[in-house]
């Protein structure tokens, strides 16, 4: 359980593993941590400490395609890559296909 305090407005202005008694305990409330405003601020907080970590998905899916491309292309073969990076380009793969055929999503993942 996390627990987070929030300011007048409802937001989430910190989150801990527990209250913290120095702002006193009576400000912090249990969490679940898939509240939208908890994970907005958690994406907050990592975005900030990795500046490029939106670009960083999209360079993933970029990468997945020039793989694909290469090894259409028959510049590299499928295994002469390590096998755990054979293991996570199928396994996205899959869920890429599953998401096209769900047609709620388009390529891009977005609804």
């Amino acid at each position: 359980m996390i627990f987070v305090k929030r300011n007048a407005n409802g937001d989430v202005t910190a989150v801990s593993r527990g209250p913290v008694a120095a702002d006193g305990v009576e400000d912090w409330r249990p969490a679940t941590g898939a509240e939208p405003e908890v994970l907005a601020f958690s994406r907050a907080i990592v975005d900030a400490a990795n500046p490029m970590s939106p670009s960083d998905l999209g360079l993933v899916r970029v990468l997945e395609d020039l793989v694909d491309l290469l090894v259409d292309r028959a510049v590299i073969r499928f295994t002469d890559l390590p096998l755990p990076a054979q293991s996570k380009l199928l396994e996205r793969r899959g869920s890429r296909e599953a998401m096209q055929r769900s047609s709620l999503l388009d390529d891009d993942g977005v609804i």
